[in-house]
């Protein structure tokens, strides 16, 4: 898979593409059911299958003061992909020339860049101005300009609508094996290991530090996890995500303390995946209260992970 970054830099070729449009947060089973609809068009067709996304996210974009949680970060969302059977992933700047861009104009881009024979979307899809393309005006548009439009149907899990809202109401309420039904793996968050304050290993629980910059996490609190390294097993552990007000802090952070680890984390690209919560995050009257609760958080996940 290639990433393709801006206007009139995706390969426009003699044979079409196949393309399907979205955020693609969480690349869920519905996600997952549109995807393999564009590799089967793809492979009948003899013709690449191209993924178009945005940074950041409409929603971000439009609600800057309350952006939506993320599922998945851009980083997230590759290696995922990487899984799958695309040959593009093509990223455009969110702003106001694509807020503003007419239905028509927005179908015009895609015909330009792209020379699409089959958009796959979903039956929700809007997009362009006041959401004006949805599925049946971009088929119209099609028409017109030589393209066909799959629309597929909703998919259903358990009596309900998979959908990335879905994957954040259950992880809001620390739902995390609907979320895994629904995601189709466990949630988890990836990143690579910055340094900290040491202040975990000072306490006894030296943990590996993922900052989330400018993400904002579907959950937060303290959880029972499981850490992957690269290529390596799922290791037992126990994570904060928070802001850390005992210390003063101000910015989330992800801090997950491995069990019975002692290899340096720093630098590494590890995996969080979440398994159960166990309380909300609080503030502490000194750092000794906060050990002994530390201490108790690390005996209730192993007792849930069994380790």
């Amino acid at each position: 898979m290639q990433l393709i970054r801006g206007f009139g830099a995706a390969p426009r070729r003699g044979g079409g593409c196949v393309l399907t449009i979205g955020t693609y947060d969480g690349i869920h089973l519905g996600h997952q059911a549109l995807l393999a609809r564009l590799s089967a068009h793809a492979e009948r067709l003899g013709a690449p299958g191209v993924l178009l996304t945005f940074e950041p996210t409409p929603r971000e974009y439009l609600l800057p003061e309350d952006p939506p949680a993320r599922l998945t970060s851009l980083r997230e969302r590759w290696r995922i992909l990487a899984g799958s059977r695309l040959h593009y992933l093509w990223l455009l700047r969110f702003g106001e020339a694509l807020r503003n861009l007419s239905a028509e104009a927005f179908a015009e881009l895609l015909v330009r860049d792209l020379a699409p024979k089959v958009v796959v979307v979903g039956h929700d899809f809007r997009f362009a101005k006041n959401g004006e393309a949805t599925a049946p005006v971009l088929a119209q548009a099609g028409k017109r300009l030589g393209f066909e439009v799959d629309v597929l149907p909703p998919v259903m899990l358990d009596g309900e609508r998979i959908s990335s809202s879905g994957v954040r109401a259950a992880l809001a309420c620390s739902d995390f094996e609907r979320a895994r039904r629904w995601l189709g793996r466990p949630w988890s968050m990836r990143g690579r290991v910055s340094p900290g304050q040491r202040l975990g290993a000072d306490l006894g629980f030296p943990t590996a530090n993922l900052p989330l910059e400018r993400r904002r996490a579907p959950v937060a609190g303290i959880f029972a996890v499981h850490v992957r390294l690269a290529g390596g097993a799922a290791l037992a552990g126990v994570a904060s995500l928070g802001t850390r007000p005992t210390v003063g802090g101000t910015e989330a952070l992800l801090e997950a303390h491995v069990f019975d680890f002692s290899g340096d984390l720093y630098g590494r690209e590890i995996e969080v995946e979440f398994v159960a919560k166990l309380r909300d995050e609080e503030r502490f009257a000194t750092l000794g209260a906060l050990a002994a609760q530390m201490r108790r958080d690390a005996a209730d996940a192993r007792r849930i992970l069994h380790v």
